[in-house]
């Protein structure tokens, strides 16, 4: 047997449900039109077209051992036409020349990168035109419609894409014209999907109006509500590394575990956002959302299998568990400088940093405390999971030991130092520096027997050097085009979040909690380290992880 055919045999045996699906949706034959809303405004043009744009540069072939595609992109030209709508009156060629600056890449400056951006950008058609009237609705379906006829798409075969880079006040309107004017006409196997972005409301009512809102007109199914930490590569990882691994199945319970967190830390303030941001804060920003995500993989049970709804089902279960929060496991802080910004008010009592504590009450994780810290304007930027195990039981090496032969060199001295060892972490680095690594208590090197911690250490950069890791959006608008709903959020999963945060958010809306103020720059307010302290948390002093060079 040759070599091609043994590898298409292989893979055939090892393909999941998930990756036969795939396949499926690869060889659809209806064009794609992918219609970006919003496409004059910062995240259309920082995110959402360099994403298209990545896709549209990777090469499909090995992915597509049973496709005659072997040399196409995940967005092949003859099949896909991107379109720009917004109410910016601009034309085709201005709106490709504002995007263009973003698809630059600084280390590729070949001639052939820069044709790759003239014939993606060629992709692209503008069209100017309100959020809540029909004539510029009709006029950007009469636009996809020629252009599925230009492909000779049969009529409901095609497949169209709507991507919110929009302020959520505006989904509804916009909804609405969708399926009035921009729908399929009929159902031969083509689809109409709609991808918007978070904030998914403010509190647990406004998220359910506009779910209902969205849900009269479109299905579950049509409904992409997209986190894009879900898209990172690690985040992607974490159910393969728990339960592909059989070392981590006896481990991975409130036996073992003493607590987790889960970390996100930048060294900037709100940089020009601050009117935004003072309106939704970092809890509603980055807690209610991507770390919560983060718990969700974290702490669920094992899926009955890799399908979408089996895996969203057992999220649903983890955050049903999740007790109310207490204002006595919660820390605010607010980075002094903020109000500076003249679009934040003077006295505004929004937090730029927030500790708290959830609990899980569950048999797995009764009395593990999983806390979730966000900050900005702090000494370091990253994100990151630190699982950390209980104290060794009878530990023989549970201080640092150093044995010391003293003459006539044939007694020991058995040195004892004050400071405990660390325990054992498990690290997933988010970002930035991708890796996974095991905090262990080891020997020193040397002829003396002393200990100390180091790690067992899998860094994506050293080890997968020649590796692109996608971007985020990259991998969530893919699975969008595939059909896959694993990495975005249920409408029954968003309910059960706003549920865990929407008491302690309305707290602090209405001011009985205040933010307590730190340096610019700092690790926070020192109440966060109490609290971290209270939780059971041990710090392992002079431990320190170095990302290993190259």
């Amino acid at each position: 047997m040759g070599s091609r055919a043994w590898s298409v045999e292989k893979r055939s045996t090892l393909k999941s449900d998930s990756f036969s699906k795939d396949i499926d949706n690869l060889l659809e034959t209806g064009c794609l039109s992918i219609i970006v809303l919003g496409a004059s405004g910062d995240l259309a043009k920082k995110k959402t077209f360099p994403a298209l744009f990545n896709l549209y540069r990777e090469v499909l072939g090995k992915f597509s051992l049973l496709n005659e595609a072997i040399n196409k992109g995940f967005l092949p030209s003859d099949e896909v036409h991107i379109f720009g709508y917004a109410r910016t009156k601009i034309s085709d060629d201005e709106l490709r020349n504002r995007i263009r600056g973003y698809l630059i890449n600084k280390n590729d400056s070949s001639s052939e990168h820069s044709e790759q951006i003239n014939k993606f950008l060629q992709l692209i058609k503008y069209v100017s035109g309100s959020y809540d009237g029909e004539d510029g609705f009709r006029l950007l379906d009469k636009e996809i419609t020629e252009h599925e006829f230009s492909k000779n798409s049969q009529e409901g075969t095609s497949r169209r894409l709507f991507y919110f880079a929009l302020p959520p006040s505006v989904y509804p309107s916009v909804c609405r014209m969708i399926k009035l004017c921009c729908m399929n006409k009929s159902d031969l196997g083509g689809w109409t999907r709609i991808v918007v972005e978070k904030p998914f409301g403010k509190d647990l009512e406004s998220a359910e109006q506009l779910s209902a809102q969205i849900g009269e007109l479109f299905d579950e199914s049509q409904i992409y509500r997209i986190d894009h930490y879900l898209g990172k590569e690690l985040v992607q990882n974490l159910l393969v590394l728990r339960f592909a691994n059989r070392m981590f199945l006896p481990l991975w319970n409130r036996d073992n575990i003493d607590n987790v967190q889960i970390v996100f830390r930048e060294d900037f303030g709100t940089e020009g956002r601050g009117g935004y941001f003072d309106e939704y804060g970092i809890i509603r920003d980055i807690i209610q959302n991507h770390l919560l995500q983060v718990l969700c993989l974290v702490a669920m049970e094992k899926p009955v299998s890799l399908k979408p709804e089996h895996i969203r089902d057992e999220k649903v279960k983890v955050l049903q568990s999740v007790l109310p929060i207490t204002d006595d496991e919660v820390v605010l802080g607010q980075y002094e400088g903020y109000t500076d910004d003249p679009t934040v008010p003077d006295l505004s009592n929004t937090p730029t940093f927030a500790s708290l504590i959830l609990r899980i009450h569950n048999e797995r994780w009764e009395g593990v405390p999983f806390i979730l810290k966000a900050g900005k304007a702090l000494n370091s930027r990253k994100a990151e999971i630190r699982i950390q195990f209980k104290d060794v039981p009878g530990d023989i090496y549970r201080y640092l030991m150093v044995i010391v032969r003293m003459p006539p060199w044939t007694e020991k001295w058995f040195v004892w130092l004050g400071q405990k060892q660390g325990r054992n972490e498990f690290v997933i680095r988010l970002q930035p520096s991708e890796a996974i690594y095991m905090k262990l208590t080891v020997k020193q090197p040397g002829l003396e027997m002393s200990t100390v911690q180091s790690e067992l250490d899998l860094s994506y950069g050293q080890r997968y050097q020649q590796v692109k890791i996608p971007e985020a959006y990259e991998r969530l608008i893919l699975d969008t085009i595939r059909g896959d709903q694993q990495h975005f959020v249920r409408r029954d999963e968003l309910k059960a979040a706003w549920e865990i945060f929407t008491p302690l958010l309305h707290r602090i809306d209405s001011g009985e909690m205040k933010p307590i103020p730190y340096k610019p720059g700092s690790r926070g307010p020192a109440e966060a380290d109490e609290l971290l302290a209270k939780s059971g948390y041990v710090q392992t002093h002079g431990y320190i992880w170095i990302p290993p060079t190259l």
